[in-house]
């Protein structure tokens, strides 16, 4: 199945939330209104358990832009743990090289961030790691190329997020890292991870 590359406005007013962690007043609007000829017909229809359960799951991995099969493998994992499932689960999504060097300000979309480290413009402890999907361990610096920084948008950007990390990161400069595990409220998703976890139980 191939990633969906479209506009992120339609997943979110299919999802009825704001999957895209950004203010919108154009997207707040539309929330509540379906893509495509559902918009026509009056809008959501009641969702049975099964359904609200797959689109919380759908909101989730949406939300870190992950394949079927990428999702399912952090919420197996998560499940066979022996840490509650649902902090195990933001645990593994919140700790990917692509999402931590978005959550750091070093992009302005997760999908950049990806192109960032697939591309070799990233490094952990020195060291250029071009995986995506690489789990960022706790204290690990996590930090963007020099040719990279030259773009004088990008350092305006990274300056503007300086003072906007979550309570988990540590940033100096251009050089960050998680220093601590990540808690489910500590993380601005807009999903119920019962309902996910729930969803792969039945």
């Amino acid at each position: 199945m191939a990633r969906y590359t479209g506009p992120k406005h339609k997943l979110a007013r299919r999802e009825g939330v704001n999957i895209l962690e950004k203010s919108s007043a154009s997207l707040e609007r539309r929330l509540n209104v379906m893509p495509g000829i559902q918009s026509r017909r009056g809008g959501r229809r009641k969702t049975s358990e099964y359904g609200l359960q797959l689109r919380e799951k759908q909101q989730l991995k949406r939300s870190y832009g992950l394949l079927e099969k990428q999702f399912r493998k952090y919420v197996e994992m998560a499940q066979k743990s022996h840490e509650n499932t649902d902090e195990m689960l933001i645990q593994l999504l919140e700790g990917r090289l692509d999402n931590v060097v978005y959550r750091l300000g070093f992009s302005n979309s997760r999908n950049m961030a990806r192109q960032f480290v697939t591309h070799g413009h990233v490094t952990v402890d020195g060291k250029r790691v071009s995986i995506p999907s690489y789990n960022v361990k706790i204290g690990e610096k996590v930090s963007l190329d020099k040719k990279l920084l030259k773009n004088e948008v990008l350092k305006l950007h990274i300056e503007e997020t300086a003072s906007n990390l979550l309570p988990y990161l540590e940033r100096k400069d251009t050089v960050g890292k998680l220093a601590k595990k990540p808690t489910t409220d500590e993380v601005p998703n807009p999903a119920d991870y019962q309902l996910v976890i729930e969803f792969y139980s039945r």
